[in-house]
């Protein structure tokens, strides 16, 4: 269990001396998922999406830009700019403990940042954009994961700000990108997955409790050492909960009623798994939780996106 962790890039990692693991593990594949979803909710939303090959190899071309290099991008210059903080809270991760150089660090960033915006200009050629919009998208987003770890902004050093832009890089900037590849993203689906976000930084703020200490000592202020462990939790709960529920409001303006009913039917098991696992020690429990309750999230992400693709939302700006 300790090597799966390693090469996911999890908590309770066993060490290991191979270059190409303590790349990955840099690189944090479970975190990818929520990236490679994103693409397909976006893809979903465009009303626009074919099942016939080149749609799927470009589908599958935005999700290697938006997961395996641009997260990886992130989560490699996140562990950079935190290896004081890991030194306290993960000291076995590649940085801290001394696995991997610093400058085969930088080499890493700046291999999957190129590549990353090398694959994005490339789907912009594919689609025969006049303005290259994915382009656009993944130099946004590798400018704000930059600001988010690097100093002197630093975003994450303020719990609010910091989770929103990290919730908002999870599901608004994929589910664009997928969205402008296969038909035109208009303000108001930005809007909405902007709004969608909010539920994201409910669930940056439970990476956070893992982090409390490290957090604390060096000054950075996250919720849960703004508001201790108890009261985040509770608002990790509220922000997941209630811009769902807010989704559901937009479904039934709309008039995707039936999806509507679905993504109710899926966010009550979200709120059971909450009182189970999170409310009661997200310290202790806050791997079970997400493992038990963000399946229910990205299929409502997915009824939603399909609801939207489905609606006059995806006609012309």
């Amino acid at each position: 269990m300790s090597d799966a962790s390693q090469l996911l890039g999890i908590k309770g990692a066993s060490g290991t001396t191979n270059i190409w693991k303590l790349r990955l593990q840099l690189m944090k594949p479970v975190t990818w998922i929520p990236l490679l979803w994103g693409v397909i909710c976006g893809a979903a939303a465009s009303g626009q999406y074919q099942w016939r090959l080149p749609d799927v190899l470009a589908a599958a071309a935005c999700m290697v830009m938006s997961g395996p290099l641009l997260t990886g991008y992130t989560q490699t210059i996140n562990d950079y700019y935190d290896r004081e903080i890991d030194a306290i809270n993960e000291p076995y991760r590649p940085i801290p403990s001394g696995a991997i150089p610093l400058t085969q660090v930088k080499l890493q960033i700046w291999m999957l940042l190129l590549g990353g915006l090398a694959v994005a200009y490339g789907l912009d050629r594919w689609a025969e954009h006049t303005t290259p919009v994915v382009l656009f998208l993944a130099l946004g987003g590798s400018f704000v994961s930059f600001i988010y770890s690097a100093p002197p902004l630093k975003l994450k050093q303020n719990g609010w700000i910091g989770n929103y832009a990290l919730g908002a890089s999870y599901i608004a900037l994929p589910w664009w990108a997928g969205q402008a590849l296969f038909g035109q993203l208009t303000w108001t689906t930005a809007l909405l997955t902007l709004a969608y976000s909010l539920a994201g930084l409910g669930i940056a703020v439970i990476n956070d409790f893992k982090s409390v200490e490290g957090d604390r000592a060096l000054g950075l202020q996250s919720l849960p050492v703004v508001f201790g462990i108890k009261k985040a939790s509770w608002i990790s709960a509220g922000m997941i909960d209630i811009f769902q529920l807010a989704m559901v409001v937009v479904l039934i303006a709309i008039g995707q009623h039936f999806a509507s009913v679905i993504l109710i039917l899926l966010i009550i098991p979200q709120i059971t798994f909450q009182d189970i696992w999170l409310l009661r020690d997200p310290l202790a429990f806050d791997v079970r939780y997400q493992t038990s309750a963000q399946p229910f999230l990205i299929l409502g992400m997915l009824v939603t996106a399909l609801a939207i693709g489905h609606s006059p939302l995806t006609q012309g700006m």
